[in-house]
């Protein structure tokens, strides 16, 4: 009987929701929701004003997404971090969370406690409130699910649906060598970076960096049946990483996004001005759906 153990993230998604009616899974409520391989569910002009909610579930695992040697601190700081990430992919707002935490019955209070501070820092440091949440035991390994709402203005909240052939492409920050490095445990979402440009610039197509650029770009393109060409010489290279790194590595959290070409000079200059240590890169764009290539596959969950 197949198991899931190697098979890709993307194909195992697309069997599950075919156990679930469409009208499960989508309707006219939502501009983007389980079936749309987007970053967040998007409810439509549910919240005061119009604004869209946001809905995002994540979890992080031990022995997965950090080690058993981690600081606590910095694996609740994680665990809310990578659902906000997701939310900067829409330019939303941070609202809520709930946090599930599942751990084995020798765990000590005092890794617990440490967790929860690590919680609490990245709360208060992008205004997000804890709501509620779960605890239980487990047999396994620690895990944590973090669930948070958002609210994005309509027209300011990109998804991957929107990119056309000839856009460029963008990404924040640099690529590769995340979890050697330790930086997937204390990097900052890029909410601000995200607002700023749905608000400055007709932002077509954004989603956040989780799986590397060779896993989550496939998946925008294909979002927006659309091809991709990648520059490979200008991709933003972290140091100490190869280029194949920046391209196949998880964990970046950084934003990957397409616009027109002719706001590329306005773009770079302001957001230069505007954010003067988070670089930004130009590395390719989108192309007709019949004239895109293929890259080395990034992070997959099951592989």
């Amino acid at each position: 009987m197949p198991t899931v153990a190697g098979m890709p993230e993307d194909q195992l998604l697309r069997a599950l929701l075919a156990e679930l009616p469409p009208r499960l899974t989508f309707d006219a409520s939502l501009v983007a929701g389980a079936g749309e391989g987007d970053d967040c569910a998007i409810v439509r002009g549910l919240l005061k004003g119009g604004k869209h909610l946001l809905l995002k579930t994540d979890c992080v695992v031990e022995g997965r997404h950090f080690l058993p040697a981690t600081p606590p601190g910095q694996i609740g700081w994680k665990a809310l971090a990578r659902p906000l990430s997701d939310l900067a992919s829409c330019a939303a707002r941070p609202l809520h969370a709930l946090v599930t935490l599942a751990m084995p019955g020798h765990t000590t209070l005092e890794r617990v406690q440490g967790i929860y501070r690590g919680l609490a820092r990245c709360a208060s440091e992008f205004n997000v409130l804890i709501a509620g949440g779960e605890t239980t035991r487990t047999d396994g390994p620690l895990w944590i699910s973090v669930s948070v709402t958002g609210e994005a203005v309509p027209e300011r909240c990109p998804t991957r649906l929107d990119g056309h052939a000839g856009d460029s492409l963008f990404v924040t920050g640099t690529l590769g060598g995340s979890f050697v490095s330790g930086r997937h445990l204390f990097f900052r979402p890029r909410l601000e970076e995200a607002r700023w440009l749905a608000k400055h610039f007709p932002i077509r197509a954004m989603m956040d960096l989780s799986d590397g650029l060779g896993s989550d770009l496939p998946r925008l393109a294909r979002a927006s049946g659309t091809g991709f060409r990648v520059e490979r010489e200008a991709l933003p290279v972290r140091e100490g990483c190869s280029v194949s790194d920046a391209i196949r590595d998880g964990e970046d959290y950084e934003l990957l996004f397409s616009l027109a070409p002719k706001h590329e000079a306005r773009l770079a200059k302001r957001f230069a001005a505007r954010f003067p240590d988070v670089r930004l890169t130009r590395i390719g764009s989108l192309t007709p759906a019949e004239e895109g290539h293929d890259l080395p596959r990034g992070f997959d969950h099951f592989a």
